[in-house]
């Protein structure tokens, strides 16, 4: 089995391989894995025959299912657990000055949360449309319906303290992480917290 994955260190790469070894599997042994594609080719070079499988995202993988050329079969995001893909850093410093910035910041994002909890699929396609100007409709809500059945959007914006540890755990199993950090020195919940309410 032939699997390609992206660069080395790469989230899309380290999340696979946390996912193989959670069931078992051993990534260098079991499977055969090709990291010396970069992750923007890869959907092209699997299109092309170069593999028996691809990890993908959006809207990669739902253009190759409408063009013929392969199925999206599992989800790294449902079989990982939330894991915190992106999040927003500011220094202390910053954050102590000024609190109100932080404050609307985050309240304006979880606007966005409480639309995608209240909104279809279709709804929600049509709203992010300017955003992707080389994808069609269609693709994207079939993307967004993939992403809303799958819970992948919380309803809040709280780090919580489980998704932390299971992205050092990601990070240490890949070997990038030597030393794990304290959570309660990297993460503050208040201004998330605020939001949600």
């Amino acid at each position: 089995m032939f699997i390609m994955v992206g660069q080395t260190g790469g989230m899309p790469e380290m999340v696979f391989e946390y996912i193989l070894k959670q069931h078992g599997m051993d990534p260098a042994t079991d499977v055969e894995i090709n990291q010396s594609i970069d992750f923007g080719s890869t959907a092209a070079a699997f299109a092309e025959g170069k593999g028996d499988y691809t990890v993908e995202f959006e809207p990669g993988a739902t253009s190759l299912e409408s063009e013929g050329k392969g199925y999206v079969v599992a989800s790294l995001g449902e079989d990982s657990g939330y894991v915190p893909y992106t999040a927003y850093s500011a220094k202390q410093s910053y954050i102590e000055e000024n609190p109100e910035i932080i404050q609307g910041f985050v309240n304006a994002l979880q606007k966005g949360m409480d639309f995608v909890q209240s909104h279809t699929p279709e709804e929600i396609a049509k709203v992010i449309e300017p955003q992707f100007p080389e994808t069609d409709l269609e693709t994207i809500t079939t993307i967004v319906t993939r992403y809303y059945d799958q819970d992948t959007w919380k309803d809040n914006l709280v780090f919580e303290e489980d998704s932390f540890n299971l992205l050092q755990d990601i990070l240490e199993s890949a070997g990038e992480l030597e030393q794990r950090a304290p959570y309660s020195d990297l993460v503050t919940t208040e201004f998330a917290q605020k939001a949600a309410k």
